[in-house]
């Protein structure tokens, strides 16, 4: 891991941009870490565009260092500068039709944009964690928050170092992860937007009844994908101090 650049934001917030490999990212940690008191850490899942997503994040990194924890965030597979795959852009083409034409979306595209995703996304996270718990600190436990839920998924079935997750039920999630979310015990927390245009609620419904964790909550609230209440997030920063602290 090398660190690219470094700037303490106003309320104290350390970010530090990094790239590992070719893969770029941010870390934010609270004024209060350091190697004598380490923080647990909060990986930051999102749906790509690590740039354009950078408000966002650093609010949810904000509330999280309120909270006592670090937060980290990478760039996904094929977004922001990292290479495109022309499969991936058609599967997303094909798709991106599908919804707008108001039917159904065939697994097939699901497959073909989500699972090829998945399966490099969640190494490069891994990788990213092993370097993040090597830092002094940094000392866990870890939680995942965010999207894309099948990453989530997938992270917490083959993660050990994952703690407890809260998913964000908003973007397209293949069968096959289905039957590994079987396999998730972690407790979890999901956020659903009962109205979200681009979310398939009653998978989502489905797929917090596959999960196995003993612990799971679902927090449904009315309102379209970009209508979470900040309520809602406060309750998903209690889970996480429940769980992390």
């Amino acid at each position: 891991m090398q660190f690219t650049s470094e700037q303490r934001l106003d309320d104290g917030l350390l970010e530090r941009e990094f790239t590992l490999g070719d893969v770029p990212g941010v870390l934010w940690t609270p004024e209060s870490a350091s190697a004598a008191a380490p923080v647990p850490l909060i990986l930051m899942g999102h749906p790509g565009g690590l740039d354009r997503m950078r408000p966002r994040l650093v609010g949810r990194a904000r509330r999280s260092a309120a909270d006592g924890f670090a937060a980290a965030a990478i760039e996904l597979p094929g977004s922001g500068e990292r290479p495109r795959s022309a499969t991936a852009e058609q599967a997303r083409a094909d798709l991106q039709r599908a919804v707008k034409a108001g039917g159904p979306v065939d697994d097939e595209i699901v497959d073909r944009l989500v699972l090829p995703l998945v399966d490099k996304a969640v190494p490069e996270w891994q990788a990213t964690l092993d370097a993040l718990l090597a830092l002094p600190e940094i000392g866990g436990p870890v939680g995942f928050s965010g999207g894309v839920t099948a990453i989530g998924v997938r992270l917490a079935v083959v993660e050990p170092r994952i703690a407890a997750a809260v998913l964000f039920a908003g973007s397209f999630v293949p069968r096959v992860l289905f039957e590994e979310a079987r396999q998730v015990t972690i407790p979890l927390h999901v956020l659903l937007q009962w109205d979200d245009e681009g979310n398939d609620r009653q998978a989502a419904l489905d797929l917090f009844d596959a999960f196995g964790s003993e612990e799971k909550s679902l927090h449904a609230n009315m309102g379209g994908h970009t209508g979470v209440p900040q309520f809602a997030g406060d309750v998903a920063a209690a889970f996480f101090t429940r769980h992390l602290s």
